[in-house]
């Protein structure tokens, strides 16, 4: 079913305003920004009206019957917008995103919100060996490839239908050699937003050769809302008992070793700050948290708990579920203030994080890693939850 249009018509997001929209001051861990009257942001639909590569971008808005909504843009299967009511039952936006299809193009972050393949995450200099032969990808941070590559699906133009109010369903056709990877990759993502207040996120693919796939979602999220300052005194809790360190290029090392001792031990609710400045080999690498988490299998939902997550001023509850078997935990250390949220905040350093629930890194140079490769005939088939609550 072709969705309906939505030129003219505007989406009201509520978001967690700073003090101050122009110059919104920074928070420390010990100076944390006070909530102020929650505004409401307006994503106009026309700002995202545009052709792309001969085809058509538009919003998409997904609703439940608590007053909750998701908003998606095709480009790059971004996830622009999510409110969800907050202690007192305000709506909050908790997703950082830009208001325009122009902001998106311009960021100089690629990967805000958006739906990543072929592969999520580093591969280890763009290189990797399937059935024999070599593939050489192209190298987009430092000597590695990350998340897909010089043109990702953080850049493509998905197909899009809505066949519910609360449902939208993207699809693309990846190509063979695109980007170097093999095989003619033909993916589906579902996005759902249940009554539940749960985000639930369905990955499909299947191949004409035998490739590599590893599907995730990039969505920054602040759960004191788009603009609210740092994110040091959220409160984190990850259902891992190990982790796989990385070397100096955020490579894994093929190591697993136990997160107990270490900065890396969130296996009770600890707040993002409380560690994150220690002298450790690992955060430095890192420039803080940007790491992947080995689940350890906690069941729930019928999946994986992967972690909780609180945000210390709207009183917000995130719980992530998957079916993967790794949750990349990034703390927002390359946030460098250079581009403009839909709240008018700059993107400063820290001020929002990503949860990515995936196969670990590296995995096509990493046998003792969970396989990622995909062979014809095969389906890759996973599904991941954002449960929200207060």
């Amino acid at each position: 079913m072709k969705l309906k249009s939505l030129a003219g018509l505007c989406v009201t997001a509520a978001i967690g305003l700073a003090s101050c929209q122009s110059g919104t001051k920074k928070s420390s861990s010990a100076d944390t920004l006070k909530s102020a009257p929650l505004a409401v942001v307006k994503l106009v639909a026309d700002s995202f009206k545009k052709e792309i590569d001969g085809k058509q971008i538009a919003l998409y808005i997904l609703k439940n019957k608590n007053g909750a909504e998701a908003v998606f843009t095709n480009y790059g299967g971004r996830l622009v917008s999510l409110t969800v009511p907050d202690k007192d039952g305000k709506l909050v936006d908790v997703v950082v995103g830009f208001k325009s299809i122009g902001d998106y193009e311009k960021s100089t972050e690629p990967y805000f919100g958006a739906t990543i393949g072929r592969y999520g995450n580093r591969i280890a200099k763009g290189k990797f060996t399937l059935e024999g032969k070599g593939y050489s990808l192209f190298t987009n941070n430092g000597q590695n490839t990350l998340h897909g590559g010089k043109k990702g699906f953080q850049y493509v133009v998905w197909d899009a239908s809505q066949p519910v109010a609360n449902r939208l369903i993207l699809h693309y056709l990846s190509k063979d050699g695109e980007e170097n990877f093999p095989g003619n990759l033909d993916v589906k993502v579902t996005y759902t937003l249940t009554d539940e207040n749960e985000l639930k996120m369905d990955y499909e693919a299947k191949t004409d050769q035998t490739t590599v796939v590893n599907l995730t979602n990039h969505a920054f999220f602040n759960l004191n809302g788009d603009g609210s300052g740092e994110i040091l005194n959220h409160e984190v809790k990850i259902y891992a008992d190990e982790y796989t360190p990385v070397d100096s290029t955020l490579i894994p090392t093929g190591k697993i070793e136990k997160v107990k001792g270490t900065p890396f031990d969130f296996t009770t609710a600890t707040t993002i700050g409380a560690r994150i400045n220690d002298k450790n080999e690992q955060l430095t690498f890192g420039k803080g948290y940007d790491h992947n988490y080995v689940l350890n299998k906690t069941k729930a939902m019928g999946m994986f708990h992967a972690a909780t997550v609180k945000g210390d001023q709207s009183g917000i509850i995130m719980d992530i579920y998957t079916q993967e078997p790794g949750l990349q935990f990034y703390s927002g250390n390359f946030m460098q203030s250079k581009n403009t949220f839909k709240s008018g905040a700059k993107d400063d350093f820290r001020t929002a994080i990503a949860m990515e629930t995936q196969h670990f890194p590296d995995s096509p140079n990493q046998p003792a890693f969970p396989s990622t490769v995909l062979k014809p005939g095969q389906m890759y088939k996973t599904s991941s939850i954002y449960k929200f609550s207060k």
